[in-house]
C-alpha cells in the first residue's frame, strides 16, 4: 500500500465538519486499519485535563484495558514525555512496555501538536515484526497535522 495514497482520504475526513471530532478521529483509525494490512490496532490518546495522563479515545482493534496510561509508562506514555515518535521494530525487547494483546509485535506512536504543545498521539500496533518504516513515521506525521487543524 502506497501510504500517500492515503493522504486525500484522510483530507477528505478531516473536512467533514458535519461529523463531531470523534466521529472523523474514528473514521481516519478505520480507514488506516482497512487500508495498511500491518495496522492491526489503530487508536488515539489525548491529554487527559491537566492530569499527567492520557486517556484513550477513539480506536479500531481489539479491545483495550489500557484507557488511562500514565506519563512515562509505556510507549505512549514515554512520547506524551519526550514529544518525540516512537518506533519499536520488536515490543519484546523493550522494557518499559505495555502490552495490549500478545499478538503485538510491534508499535509506532506520533504525538499530536496544537500550538507546540503536545496534547495526545496516535498509536498503531502491529502483529507483524519490524513492519514500520520511515513512510509510515511521514505519512502518520502528516495525519497528526491534519488531526491537530481539528482540535484547536
Amino acid at each position: 500500500m502506497n501510504l500517500q495514497a492515503l493522504e486525500p482520504k484522510i483530507e477528505s475526513i478531516i473536512a467533514q465538519e458535519n461529523l463531531s471530532v470523534d466521529e472523523r478521529l474514528l473514521l481516519i483509525c478505520e480507514t488506516l486499519e482497512d487500508n495498511v494490512t500491518y495496522y492491526n490496532w489503530v487508536g488515539f490518546y489525548f491529554k487527559n485535563g491537566d492530569k499527567n495522563e492520557l486517556k484513550l479515545g477513539p480506536y479500531v482493534g481489539e479491545p483495550t484495558d489500557h484507557t488511562i496510561i500514565p506519563f512515562g509508562k509505556g510507549i505512549c506514555g514515554q512520547v506524551a514525555v519526550s514529544n518525540e515518535n516512537f518506533v519499536v521494530p520488536d515490543v519484546a525487547a523493550q522494557d518499559n512496555y505495555i502490552a495490549c494483546s500478545i499478538t503485538v509485535k510491534a508499535e509506532i506512536v506520533i504525538p499530536i501538536f496544537v500550538n507546540n504543545e503536545n496534547i495526545g498521539q496516535i498509536d498503531i500496533d502491529s502483529n507483524t515484526p519490524d513492519p514500520f518504516t520511515d513512510a509510515d513515521e511521514k505519512f502518520l506525521e502528516f495525519v497528526c497535522k491534519k488531526v491537530a487543524s481539528i482540535l484547536s
